[in-house]
């Protein structure tokens, strides 16, 4: 999985919505904080409130708020609405592939693929990150002997 700047940009704007919940934080607030282009992250807001992620409030003291509770948003969530679905192959969704001869098994690994992809985005909320307080199965996968070597 590649995680454009885009969706890292997305998550980090919600992460600092999810540390002020439920205040409201102006893009420059955000944008000096987590140092990224103010046009750049008024697109990505726009399409986190497009999503129902945030909510927007005009104004001398308007800014963006998380539209729910942080520990109710995923990181999941989050990429969804800046990326779209989050393991495609070839433009379809891995339910939808289908192969010929020795490749016919392998719609199966891309849903594996997709499942273990969601086992970590879909079941760690904001709240989590902010905290610190990873669940466990996710922590786990840190402590890999390999887990934080480059291939």
């Amino acid at each position: 999985m590649q995680i454009s700047a885009r969706g890292d940009y997305a998550v980090r704007a919600a992460l600092s919505l999810a540390a002020a919940y439920p205040a409201l934080l102006s893009t420059q607030t955000i944008s000096t904080e987590q140092d990224m282009p103010r046009k750049f992250l008024e697109a990505v807001l726009a399409d986190l409130r497009r999503a129902g992620i945030v909510r927007a409030q005009r104004g001398a003291e308007g800014g963006y708020t998380l539209a729910q509770p942080p520990r109710e948003v995923t990181i999941g969530a989050v990429l969804r609405a800046v990326e779209g679905p989050l393991a495609g192959v070839r433009g379809l969704r891995p339910e939808e592939t289908k192969y010929e001869g020795v490749a016919q098994h392998l719609p199966g690994f891309w849903v594996a693929v997709r499942a273990s992809l969601r086992r970590v985005v879909d079941e760690v909320s904001l709240a989590d990150v902010v905290a610190g307080r990873l669940p466990a199965h996710v922590r786990r996968l840190t402590t890999l002997p390999d887990a934080w070597e480059p291939r």
